[in-house]
């Protein structure tokens, strides 16, 4: 401890030795430099803040009024009698110029952004105190993140929520794997600790971040060094085992070099959920030298060490009667990754900017799912696996663009190139089942043998990613913006399968092209049209899984090998609006996305999951946002949307003993019709650094199997079919103290986060239990200001 404190101290002995008349703006929530803000006068600009947020001045008129702004923050007025070394800039909640960097890979604002895109800015993230990722993302507008405990996790973004491979996770830009690679829990692999923001792109985004980005994209952006020495510690905790240490620190060393690292280590034990415990070790560290005012290198290290027991689902008697006692015991997940990356950044004339990244990933990924466990009512045997997934990554990734006076245009040009050796390997392992009275289910198994050499996938690969992308954005008319772009990616991987001592290699190449206009009817309301081509090559692990001995022997091949790419074209119209002098902020999105060859786990008799490709697949729907701030205090949110997701031309069965052979114009399953997520806070001015925020979570029912025979339709609060709960958050900050309670599931309401079965008449329902009311208790210390306090 006494060597954790000493370090803090350092920190903050390395205060910059800020001059007179040099004056530091710095991101009030973060306290990062505020890079290109303006110092305005008389309406005119006379100084930029620098590379490290300063402006350095000769003199200022006591007397007169200045202006501080940048985009994305809100204006400070200023007399000259009232400037201090450090000025710090709030962020704006409801700003049609709020930055973001998603959708170009650079900065750029809302208005002139064709796609659908939402920022969770860092204040949202402060404000929320999240123990997990699925408090944070499910508040953007169609949007669902379900939460499988213990940060594990899945998703829904212009798909229906579950483990589909149409999402992709990035980290400051950077896929957080490797094409052909996806796992749905990939961000159990982050450190929320470590972020300064989240954008969400809807919708595809293949044109630029390549195959995988069909449903949306998710950029984690990372935490850069505060302008200023800054050290926090805190803690949180649950009535349910839970428990986290957490800590920030950072700063400059000098002018030219800043340091920033955060982390946590969590632990739950003996939770709600039998077969839930876990551990949780995650750090980022990120170090940047300036070079010079144009230049710029930066390096960052993530680390993730993680463990957890998986209860997995469980069956209507043990779901009903609020026991959440897991039929497997021995079910787990064990994750563990390192990501480093190197980055050269430079700013050109013409407004250009370059950037090179050389980066590594170390990733494996090994597990007893409980998913997996395949049994047939009523025997009192059944089977699962053990499996490992790893790989190691190294690669390059680079980007220049232009700005040109002709047509006020820009150009981005940009490549990728990744090497990935992948190693999977799993094996059987025999079960015995104790079966509950009606035989019709399990109440426990147990390992009866493993069979560690009878091996159900057994390969390895090295994958080859190529991608070359350009984007080119014109202004033919002052509101009117055109945005061009495509990519071209070639992913292809040479292959051992020890399964059949095949080698070979199998490609896939694809072209993914993106047309967009935004339309700024003034500077209150604009509009935006895109056309977007998305497609996912299936992921390894399905290829060389074993065909049913019935498709094996109709196909002739014994592997998935011959599974076409997904692909899907997308067409969307938006817009949005700031009202009511900036109170009200409205974005609205109305999309239709086809799908072709979608590639589906159907839940099969035995319980366990098998693939299988959709012909076509429709996803539309409406998606739309408003936020209401009348003053300073109170702050209300809205995030819904309206969808539908059918089968178009999906072929179960070819069997002409079964009677149903297709499931054409039938609803997917779980994919509700109706998602929204309402927030209202406030921040009383009368109680300086309270806020209490009330929040309520809206997924309509929807279908439980492909047939559209059964539906997840439990009553939550209110007595509205499917989710609906409530959550509570309460803070309170008193100089360098903050202290927090958020009650989750406010009215201990039961639900379940997934529900699911097979199509057929006698299969049963299983469920992922949501955890009943929960309240998490923490306190943060700003160690930094306790210095300043003395």
């Amino acid at each position: 401890m006494k060597a954790l404190f000493l370090g803090f101290f350092c920190l903050l002995a390395l205060a910059s030795n800020a001059q007179q008349r040099t004056f530091k703006i710095l991101n009030a929530n973060t306290q990062e430099p505020i890079i290109g803000a303006s110092l305005s006068h008389d309406n005119k600009i006379i100084a930029l803040s620098n590379e490290r947020g300063e402006f350095v001045l000769r003199s200022l008129q006591s007397s007169e009024e200045y202006v501080i702004s940048s985009l994305g923050f809100q204006a400070l007025k200023l007399k000259g009698t009232d400037f201090n070394s450090i000025i710090q800039l709030e962020e704006a909640s409801t700003d049609l110029t709020a930055v973001l960097v998603t959708a170009s890979r650079q900065a750029a604002v809302r208005t002139e952004t064709p796609v659908a895109i939402h920022k969770i800015s860092s204040t949202l993230l402060q404000d929320t105190k999240a123990i997990q990722l699925t408090e944070i993302i499910n508040k953007v507008p169609g949007v669902v993140m379900l939460n499988y405990n213990n940060e594990q996790h899945a998703m829904g973004i212009r798909q229906p929520f579950g483990t589909s491979p149409y999402f992709l996770y990035m980290e400051d830009g950077l896929p957080l794997r490797p094409l052909g690679v996806f796992n749905h829990n990939a961000l159990i692999e982050t450190n929320l600790q470590g972020l300064n923001s989240i954008e969400v792109i809807k919708g595809p985004a293949s044109s630029l971040y390549g195959p995988e980005a069909v449903g949306g994209a998710i950029n984690l952006i990372s935490k850069m060094a505060p302008g200023i020495p800054t050290a926090s510690i805190g803690f949180q905790a649950d009535e349910w085992g839970y428990a986290r240490t957490q800590f920030t620190a950072g700063g400059p060393f000098s002018k030219k070099w800043a340091l920033m690292t955060g982390g946590y280590v969590a632990r739950q034990k003996n939770a709600w959920a039998s077969n839930s415990d876990f551990d949780k070790s995650s750090i980022n560290i990120r170090l940047d030298y300036q070079i010079s005012p144009h230049t710029k290198l930066w390096s960052s290290f993530a680390y993730n060490d993680y463990f957890s027991q998986t209860g997995g689902n469980i069956d209507s008697l043990g779901y009903y009667s609020r026991s959440y006692k897991s039929p497997a015991d021995f079910t787990y997940r064990s994750s563990f990754s390192t990501r480093s990356r190197i980055t050269l950044e430079h700013k050109g004339s013409n407004n250009s900017f370059s950037s090179l990244t050389a980066f590594y990933r170390d990733n494996s990924l090994g597990q007893n799912p409980a998913y997996n466990i395949a049994w047939t009512a009523p025997s009192t045997s059944a089977s699962g696996q053990i499996n490992s997934n790893s790989f190691t990554s190294i690669g390059i990734m680079g980007q220049h663009s232009r700005q040109f006076i002709w047509l006020d245009s820009k150009i981005i040009l940009g490549f990728l190139f990744d090497r990935s050796p992948n190693t999977y390997w799993a094996y059987k392992i025999n079960l015995t089942a104790t079966l509950r009275p009606d035989k019709k289910s399990v109440e426990h198994y147990e390992i009866a043998q493993l069979l560690p050499t009878t091996y159900l996938s057994n390969y390895q690969a090295i994958i080859w990613n190529k991608a070359l992308y350009a984007q080119w954005d014109i202004h033919p008319l002052e509101q009117l913006r055109i945005s061009l772009g495509g990519r071209l990616d070639d992913m292809s991987f040479d292959y051992s399968n020890y399964m059949d001592q095949s080698t070979g290699n199998k490609s896939y190449t694809q072209f993914s092209p993106k047309i967009g206009m935004t339309y700024e009817a003034n500077q209150h309301v604009g509009f935006y049209a895109n056309y977007s081509k998305g497609f996912s090559p299936p992921a390894l692990s399905a290829v060389f899984r074993l065909r049913p001995a019935a498709q094996a022997i109709s196909t002739g091949e014994k592997f998935y090998l011959s599974i076409d790419p997904a692909v899907f074209d997308n067409y969307e119209v938006g817009g949005w609006a700031s009202l009511f002098q900036s109170k009200v902020f409205l974005d609205y999105s109305i999309y239709r996305l086809n799908g072709q060859n979608e590639l589906l786990g159907i839940r099969q008799p035995d319980n366990s999951t098998d693939y299988q490709s959709a012909g076509k697949t429709l996803h539309e729907g409406i998606e739309y946002a408003i936020s209401y701030r009348p003053n300073n205090q109170w702050n209300l949110r809205l995030g819904a949307t309206n969808a539908r997701h059918i089968f178009v031309d999906f072929v179960l069965s070819q069997k002409a003993s079964d009677a149903l052979k297709n499931v054409n114009n039938k609803e997917m399953p779980q994919a509700p019709h109706f998602i929204a997520n309402v927030e209202i806070s406030y921040k009383p001015n009368w109680v300086k650094g309270a806020r209490v925020a009330l929040e309520w979570q809206r997924i309509s029912s929807w279908y439980q199997n492909q047939v559209n025979t059964v539906a997840y339709s439990d009553a939550g609060f209110a007595g509205l079919p499917g989710v609906s709960v409530l959550n509570v958050r309460l803070a309170y900050q008193w100089k360098a103290y903050q202290v927090f309670m958020n009650v989750m599931n406010l009215s201990n309401e039961l639900y379940a986060n997934s529900a699911s079965r097979g199509n057929n008449a006698q299969d049963k329902s299983t469920y992922t239990p949501a955890a009943p009311r929960t309240i998490n208790m923490g306190l943060q210390v700003d160690i930094s200001s306790l210095f300043k306090l003395k």
